[in-house]
């Protein structure tokens, strides 16, 4: 079983010690789906491993999160997210080798992952730069989050994953996003630890 701190006890109560285990192996599988199906297609690009681990990732986790008795599956964007008390979980693959969760950029400043990371994250710790970003902060949010009430707040599990190398980091915590490069600035982090890798049987 994995470890559990006193954040995630705080924010998910008793099912916090059977997240540390369901929410990485959730993620290993869709990681393992999406390979099989790069394999399968047998393409030059990784188009087909990318496409189908973002699909794999939201569908993994909800089946690996169903046991739980207080899990409630939501449909947002076409995607099935879970919500746990007033928790979201979100996955966001933030990178395809081993670097620091802090390194966490989103390729786009709006649309449905940046308008859910504002409207349920946490409160910015610093006013941001005036860039003329008056007018993105005006705009509608995506209208799949009206499904959502006010009071839910985002946990972000963030990974960092290949084909080659598969799962390598993951961490959740809760983060806010800062429009005018579009990093994630973490207020808090840690670790989760992904299961052992299993060796292919030797040959006698």
């Amino acid at each position: 079983m994995g470890t559990v701190t006193n954040w995630a006890e705080k924010t998910f109560g008793d099912a916090a010690r059977q997240l540390t285990d369901l929410i990485p192996a959730g993620l290993v599988r869709a990681h393992e789906r999406a390979r099989s199906g790069h394999e399968g297609v047998q393409t030059q690009t990784l188009e087909a491993y990318g496409h189908g681990l973002y699909a794999a990732q939201y569908e993994e986790l909800e089946v690996g999160l169903a046991s739980l008795p207080a899990a409630a599956p939501m449909r947002l964007q076409g995607r099935t997210l879970v919500v746990l008390g007033d928790y979201v979980i979100y996955p966001l693959r933030y990178a395809k080798k081993d670097v620091p969760v802090t390194a966490a950029r989103l390729r786009r400043a709006t649309g449905f992952r940046a308008d859910l990371i504002r409207r349920h994250g946490p409160e910015p710790m610093q006013q941001a730069f005036d860039l003329g970003l008056d007018e993105l902060n005006e705009q509608e949010p995506h209208p799949d989050l009206a499904l959502l009430s006010a009071n839910v707040k985002l946990v972000l599990v963030a990974y960092a994953c290949s084909m080659a190398q598969g799962v390598m980091r993951i961490e959740w915590g809760s983060a806010e996003l800062r429009q005018e490069d579009r990093y994630l600035i973490w207020h808090h982090h840690e670790q989760l630890h992904p299961p052992p890798r299993q060796e292919a049987p030797r040959l006698a």
